[in-house]
């Protein structure tokens, strides 16, 4: 089909944007798109391309605003149970220590979790990545990290596998086993990082390939920070993870700065996520590396704290800039990257513009799928978005609603209404 007039295109051609180059949107005025199956085959003017393909079946977006779908490169969108008791209780002014002796805490989240049959977990989690498409996210990395403990862990990993199947949201799985110290090592977290080295990681390797044959390893990720993984623990799993094989990911630097954003700069870990009390020599790290800054601003809000990510300052160094949602039962239930622009609009300083290449073509990059999603070019997913909106400034502006009219994903489009979506 050829989707013609759109009063803007944003391609985002031309690979992940670093420092001040972020926000180059790559705009086409009247714009068009030529799909064929699951593939992008042409980006021009409209004039220009009804000219060279006067048969194709046509998609009339006048009025709109087409751009490439959001990629959300942080989740924990797979859980059992919620933690609306907890979010009362910090607002009674309850701390974190007093939550977590009460019941509370991520360990509440585990507990549910490790009880909850595969057919419960995806029946939970089904709606909220039916929420992240219809809001115009169409790939999603997902984190197990709720089990902590082999069996459950790769419970989680199946229920993504069978989910990301069924689609229609495309789902890049994280292993996050080193999430927490869970109950049974809270006195020898030294046990746990040996048990995760020498026992859950091969066999994560060997059950990857027994059931997912073909597919790309998952993603290992650590929380390197107080009460979690020091930064020793930390090394010694993501080394045992690189020697295996894996692709890195870390959690770093959300309340305390530990270190974590050089280890994985030194690893060559694909994205360094959170990033509040970075330091300024991790930030110069970062300028000097492919790995990504994934800031996930709904985290502070969802604590109603008022520091976030230094977003200026990775700029000013040259790193890359990624925006994610951190969609998670205890701090951030946000399915909406659109309102994850609006927030780093406001708290990060960030344009509309550079909010939008955070949020497609490097949040792409921090999933290593930059080659392949995350722009409107030629060759690339057909994975694009119908605004409702003539302007692409609208989107982060506007907040607590949803822009998106329609959501076309592998070539296929849906159309949205009342936040959900249907098969146009």
């Amino acid at each position: 089909m050829l989707i013609h007039s759109a009063s803007q295109l944003l391609t985002l051609a031309g690979g992940p944007q670093r420092g001040h180059d972020l926000g180059r949107l790559g705009i086409i005025e009247n714009g068009a798109v030529l799909i064929r199956g699951e593939k992008i085959i042409a980006v021009g003017t409209t004039d220009e391309l009804r000219a060279r393909y006067p048969k194709e079946p046509l998609l009339d977006a006048s009025g709109c605003v087409v751009m490439p779908g959001f990629v959300d490169p942080h989740t924990h969108v797979i859980w059992a149970g919620d933690r609306a008791a907890e979010f009362e209780m910090r607002l009674e002014g309850k701390h974190y220590l007093e939550i977590l002796a009460a019941g509370g805490g991520i360990l509440s989240t585990v507990r549910a979790t490790r009880t909850a049959p595969i057919e419960s977990l995806i029946a939970q989690t089904r709606p909220r990545l039916l929420r992240m498409f219809a809001h115009g996210t169409t790939t999603a990395e997902v984190k197990t990290g709720y089990g902590l403990q082999t069996a459950t862990e790769l419970r989680l990993l199946k229920a993504l596998l069978l989910l990301d199947e069924e689609g229609p949201l495309e789902l890049v799985p994280t292993f996050l086993g080193a999430h927490a110290i869970p109950p049974e090592f809270r006195d020898d977290p030294n046990g746990y990082t040996d048990l995760l080295c020498e026992t859950m990681l091969p066999i994560l390797r060997q059950w990857w390939e027994t059931h997912a044959p073909g597919r790309p390893l998952p993603f290992v990720d650590v929380f390197c920070e107080k009460d979690a993984f020091d930064l020793e623990q930390s090394r010694r799993i993501l080394t045992r993870a690189r020697d295996l094989g894996f692709p890195l990911k870390i959690h770093a630097d959300e309340f305390e700065n530990l270190g974590g954003v050089s280890l994985a700069v030194e690893l060559d870990a694909a994205s360094a996520d959170h990033l509040v009390k970075t330091s300024d020599a991790d930030i110069a790290a970062l300028g000097r590396s492919e790995t990504v800054a994934v800031s996930l601003p709904c985290t502070p809000f969802g604590l109603a704290e008022c520091e976030y990510t230094p977003a200026q300052k990775i700029l000013d160094a040259g790193g890359i800039l990624a925006l994610a949602t951190d969609c998670n039962p205890g701090t951030a239930w946000n399915e909406s990257m659109q309102f994850v622009l609006a927030l780093a609009c406001r708290t990060m300083k960030l344009t509309p513009a550079q909010a939008i290449a955070a949020a497609t073509i490097n949040a792409a990059h921090a999933i290593r799928r930059a080659d392949r999603i995350g722009s409107i070019e030629a060759g690339k997913q057909a994975d694009l978005l119908i605004l409702s909106v003539s302007d692409y400034r609208h989107l982060g502006y506007r907040f607590g609603t949803n822009l998106v009219r329609q959501v076309i994903k592998r070539g296929r489009v849906y159309s949205v209404e009342m936040g959900y979506y249907r098969t146009a």
